[in-house]
């Protein structure tokens, strides 16, 4: 348990260094830090060469370089991470004023009394899926004594435990720490019986011929939230950006959806996914043109709850608490 806690919060794992991407985020981050002012708004996130969802589009079409700089903001930067644990790192280190994460690392974070403040779900009910080798295992039931990968600390992570809380096999599994840019040559070799991967990740693999076990779309709570939170300290220094930034955020979400099929070319452009897997991916009805939407809050809150049941947040807290207010 120590070692998943470990995991969870800083993205390390046994015998493992930093991936190239961690490094150059780090790297980014390093040279911001030391020039950063109040002019300066520092972005982290997870994910691709670009960031994807209302965020990624407002950077794209302009958005939020002409609503910041009308703020205020000189300069702003963006480093990428390959999982939520690096990024929560730079946060904690002050070299990030805002992230874009998942629920699982945000959480997490928040629960080791880190001050950060929520102030958006951009996504809800996303999708993870359990996909099997091929010639594997077709059922929970025939991974008893198998051993299952998932990237630790993400929403993936979650919803796997969850599962296997809910098949009662936990106990009977060996769950290891992987990233998805690894997981298809891990299935292909055999070197794990099953994967619990992203909601992009699933239906590619899926359309390559590996079966699926299982996906979160089937089970009550158990799909994720990606967040964006930024660091108390830059609030205090920038009281009005949470306002600022919602708005931004609303105007993207909105005109995503007006132009969903440029927003799709540019999503899949970024992933490197087909098209028609980005469709099935992400529903636009799962982005958010609101702060903190009901079915979007709801879903955070049994996160939190399962995370601090499990030993995996070390302490409880109020949403309302963890909402920036605007």
């Amino acid at each position: 348990m120590a070692c998943v806690l470990l995991l969870l919060t800083t993205g390390c794992s046994q015998g493992e260094t930093k991936s190239a991407q961690s490094i150059e985020a780090v790297n980014v981050n390093n040279a911001v830090a030391a020039s950063n002012n109040i002019s300066t708004l520092r972005i982290g996130y997870v994910g691709n060469s670009e960031p994807t969802g209302p965020l990624g589009w407002a950077k794209k079409k302009g958005i939020l370089d002409r609503e910041l700089q009308q703020a205020g903001f000189k300069n702003i930067t963006f480093a990428r991470f390959p999982n939520g644990p690096d990024l929560n790192e730079a946060l904690v280190a002050g070299q990030l004023d805002v992230g874009s994460l998942g629920d699982t690392p945000a959480i997490v974070l928040r629960a080791r009394g880190q001050e950060t403040r929520l102030l958006w779900i951009t996504q809800f009910n996303t999708t993870a899926w359990l996909v099997a080798k091929k010639n594997g295992p077709r059922s929970l039931a025939e991974l008893k004594g198998q051993k299952i990968a998932t990237q630790k600390g993400s929403y993936m992570h979650r919803y796997l435990l969850g599962l296997l809380a809910e098949a009662k096999i936990a106990k009977d599994v060996k769950v290891v720490h992987l990233m998805t840019t690894e997981a298809k040559a891990a299935l292909e070799r055999g070197d794990v019986a099953a994967y619990a991967t992203s909601s992009d990740l699933g239906p590619f693999l899926k359309s390559q011929g590996f079966p699926v076990i299982d996906s979160s779309a089937n089970h009550k709570g158990l799909s994720g939230t990606s967040l964006v939170v930024a660091t108390e300290s830059f609030l205090a220094k920038q009281p009005n950006f949470p306002q600022k930034f919602n708005a931004i955020l609303t105007e993207a979400a909105k005109d995503l959806k007006a132009n969903s099929e440029e927003y799709y070319q540019y999503h899949a452009q970024i992933t490197k996914y087909p098209i028609d897997i980005i469709k099935v991916s992400l529903p636009l009805k799962q982005i958010s043109e609101e702060p903190l939407p009901a079915e979007g809050v709801k879903l955070l809150e049994g996160t939190k709850n399962f995370l601090v049941s499990q030993g995996l947040a070390k302490s409880n807290f109020k949403l309302t608490d963890w909402a920036a207010k605007e």
